[in-house]
């Protein structure tokens, strides 16, 4: 969703120290799991959006060929491969969903650790506020739909869609908000243009966001896209774009304050895991959309010294995907051991980690 826009890149992340105890210089969960990593696309049309085409990738747990050994990402990385037979022995595993531009950092990796992740294809980041930000969160709830009632051949029993979460960096942070059950208040943001008010301006004269004037100028037509199922209320914000199976959310180096609101921010109901680099020019933002976060089970981490581009490190995605594994495994699994790898105690144990206000200026 900012102006830099994130390549496809399937990025090797190293794995740091050993499965032993934790240390404060060990990200386990970092590591690969215990699965192979098959791939199917699949190809068909949301009914209740004028039979609009979306393309989407799985990836799930395939068998490992018996006595080979778990991959070294060190050397050969996680590659997905397609068609491969699924393994079938923890199903059914939770469900992750993404733009697929975000899921090739990430995916391959959660993956191994016993998730299924339906990620769509061909959404990406824009300059300014248009339609992508209905179509994209509204393409992510038709991809739930369509893997939980007709999930590509072969793979029907594996996926557990009543325990999906939603993740996402940049443009596909603001998709995984906007499933948090925040809502959007077109009276904040239309309060916005063409002066916006003290709190706003300032993160406007950061010059990096797309949150613009631009949809207001054509606000009519921007309502009636998303249509009235989402726009009518009785207390002014629109509907929330989520659906009840997703249970969590991780919407890494976001956007949303100005479409959202104090109000719409108000609204998120479901656990909520924010990452961004301390460098990062959206942070200010990050910051601000944390605290009026409705939800009580919510947590930020920032990466010290890392700026918006941290996606493209080798390290810092091993760190990201290390935190989306625990914080999915506590979610969607229930596996209450791994709610410690992503707790203050284990963020304090690493000096360039900080947790959620705990130092507001950047550096």
């Amino acid at each position: 969703m900012s102006s830099r826009s994130l390549l496809i890149v399937l990025l090797a992340a190293a794995a740091l120290g050993s499965t032993a105890a934790v240390s404060a210089q060990e990200f386990p969960l970092s590591e690969p799991g215990p699965f192979n990593v098959g791939v199917k696309s699949d190809t068909f049309r949301d009914p209740a959006r004028q039979a609009r085409e979306i393309s989407l990738t799985v990836w799930y747990p395939s068998v490992r060929p018996q006595g080979s050994p778990v991959p070294d990402p060190k050397k050969t990385g996680l590659t997905a491969k397609p068609g491969d037979p699924p393994d079938t022995s923890g199903a059914p595993y939770p469900l992750v969903l993404s733009s697929t531009k975000v899921a090739r950092f990430f995916a391959p990796r959660l993956v191994s650790r016993g998730f299924v992740w339906a990620s769509v294809d061909g959404i990406d980041s824009y300059r300014e506020m248009n339609e992508e930000m209905i179509d994209q969160p509204m393409d992510i709830l038709a991809a739930l739909e369509r893997v939980a009632s007709a999930p590509p051949p072969g793979l029907e029993g594996l996926i557990d869609a009543e325990h999906a979460g939603a993740v996402g960096y940049s443009f596909d942070g603001y998709n995984s908000l906007a499933l948090g059950g925040v809502r959007i208040d077109p009276g904040y943001y239309l309060a916005q243009c063409p002066r916006p008010d003290a709190t706003t301006a300032a993160l406007v004269r950061g010059g990096f966001t797309a949150f613009s004037c631009t949809a207001a100028g054509s606000w009519e037509a921007f309502a009636a896209h998303a249509g009235p199922a989402v726009t009518t209320s009785s207390d002014g914000l629109w509907q929330p774009l989520t659906d009840r199976r997703i249970r969590a959310v991780m919407p890494m180096a976001c956007e949303g304050w100005w479409l959202f609101g104090a109000r719409g921010l108000a609204a998120a109901d479901r656990p909520t895991l924010m990452i961004v680099g301390e460098r990062d020019e959206m942070r200010a933002e990050n910051l601000l959309i944390f605290r009026y976060l409705g939800t009580p089970e919510k947590a930020l981490i920032s990466f010290v010294g890392k700026s918006h581009m941290m996606i493209y490190e080798t390290g810092a995605v091993t760190r990201m995907a290390h935190f989306a594994a625990a914080f999915f495994g506590h979610r969607l699994k229930g596996r209450e051991d791994l709610a410690f790898y992503y707790s203050r105690e284990f963020v304090a144990g690493h000096a360039d980690l900080v947790w959620g206000t705990d130092r507001n200026s950047s550096k």
